[in-house]
């Protein structure tokens, strides 16, 4: 019986359309990464300033998301969201605008931290040295703020490549979806067909996400020492 389950995965199709979903779930991912990392480096900076409007709006809209279940703004972009304003919202568009949303308040929370962690000095020291603010910015606090924010972006990045498989409730085909088709039209012939179609979906996340963690282990250890 194993074997006939191992049979299933090879048979036809079925492993090259696993990898079509991972491409799918991997794309989503790499949009909302990127579209996260533009706007929460804006929103990072926005975050630190004084202005007291600007600070509650920036904190409600960091605790509607951090509140909010990330599968319910998936229903609540895609199923309430395109029928109250009467458009048409395809799965992986709103998918890839929900974890944008989600991503920039993260990664602008992080932003926030990191230039916020910044000794004073550091400012006073480079505005006595007769730095303009951009030379400041640009050649003292960008690049420390860069060492203490990759490796924690790192796994804000993992995080959202493994929640992507929520967007399968939403109708879209990654392979998390394509998996249950596989196990359901086999479900009769090749019992076993579910363990071994979910392990080679683990192994797929697996391979994507390990290297990224210990990427960000390695740069946080190495700039720690």
């Amino acid at each position: 019986m194993l074997q006939s389950a191992i049979n299933v995965l090879f048979q036809g199709r079925n492993f090259i359309r696993l990898l079509e979903g991972l491409w799918i779930t991997v794309r989503i991912s790499l949009l909302s990464v990127l579209l996260s990392i533009i706007l929460g480096i804006l929103l990072g900076f926005i975050m630190t300033k004084k202005n007291p409007v600007i600070r509650v709006i920036t904190k409600i809209y960091l605790e509607f998301v951090r509140i909010m279940p990330q599968l319910v703004l998936l229903f609540l972009v895609y199923f309430g969201l395109s029928k109250s304003l009467h458009i048409n919202l395809s799965g992986e568009f709103s998918a890839i605008l929900v974890f944008t949303i989600w991503g920039t308040a993260e990664m602008g929370d992080l932003v926030r931290g990191a230039l916020e962690s910044i000794p004073v000095h550091q400012y006073e020291s480079g505005r006595a040295l007769g730095l303009t603010e951009k030379q400041l910015y640009m050649n003292v606090i960008l690049p420390q703020t860069f060492r203490r924010l990759i490796p924690q972006s790192m796994n804000l990045v993992t995080r959202m490549i493994k929640t992507t498989s929520l967007v399968v409730l939403i109708g879209v085909v990654e392979v998390v979806k394509v998996g249950q088709q596989i196990i359901e039209a086999s479900r009769l012939t090749a019992p076993l067909a579910a363990i071994i179609i979910y392990t080679t979906i683990f192994f797929m996340y697996f391979i994507i996400c390990f290297p990224l963690s210990k990427f960000a282990g390695r740069l946080e250890q190495r700039w720690k020492d």
